[in-house]
């Protein structure tokens, strides 16, 4: 009984802050507009094969524009309703991209999903890798979640990899899961137990470098 009283109160307990060497997940904040901009700006051509956009219908009632303390206020308030873990990516001191844990459900379910992105110029070094792994063992041994997904566009190769590299089992292809770079994209599906490392995910991921 007391582990499940201290796994409810957690999930309110944002900020939550997370390290391994130079690799840092920590909440996004207001002061990070100017990095994050220029961050996107660079590398906008090789994010926007993945970037997650609204149908048409849905873009006719949305917010235009939203800027970027917009988006952190809201992400802010989400948090702290214990729906979603919106963190920034740091390496060595320096903001690369953002890891976002969402749809975090309790319950029966107890399962959520990751979500990701990296500077293009940061690629390809282990820090994707290395960052979801520290969310995944958040979930399990902090939130007590069940179940986590990654949710890959075929065409995603370096996100492929990643799943792989976490040792993730692919579970099956969601035809037109979201709408991706202006379309329904099909995804697979790729998930994590808990129990399926119990040595921990982030230590199992160094174990293989």
């Amino acid at each position: 009984m007391a582990d499940r009283v201290r796994r409810h109160v957690v999930m309110s307990n944002w900020p939550v802050v997370l390290q391994h060497g130079l690799i840092r997940l920590r909440p996004l904040r207001q002061r990070d507009g100017r990095s994050w901009i220029a961050v996107r700006k660079r590398s906008a051509s090789w994010l926007q094969p993945w970037d997650a956009t609204l149908p048409a219908a849905a873009a006719m009632h949305a917010e235009i524009s939203p800027t970027f303390g917009a988006m952190v206020r809201r992400s802010r308030a989400e948090a702290k309703a214990g729906r979603t873990l919106p963190w920034a990516l740091e390496y060595d001191g320096s903001f690369v991209g953002q890891v976002t844990v969402g749809g975090i459900a309790m319950g029966s379910l107890r399962g959520a999903y990751i979500g990701y992105w990296i500077d293009a110029d940061h690629a390809g070094k282990g820090i994707v890798p290395t960052a979801v792994a520290m969310a995944c063992d958040y979930l399990i041994n902090e939130l007590g979640l069940h179940r986590i997904e990654l949710n890959i566009r075929p065409e995603n190769q370096a996100s492929l990899r990643v799943a792989e590299k976490l040792k993730f089992t692919r579970e099956g292809l969601r035809p037109k899961y979201l709408h991706i770079d202006g379309q329904w994209r099909d995804h697979i599906t790729y998930v994590l137990f808990e129990g399926d490392q119990p040595g921990g995910v982030l230590a199992g991921y160094l174990a293989t470098q």
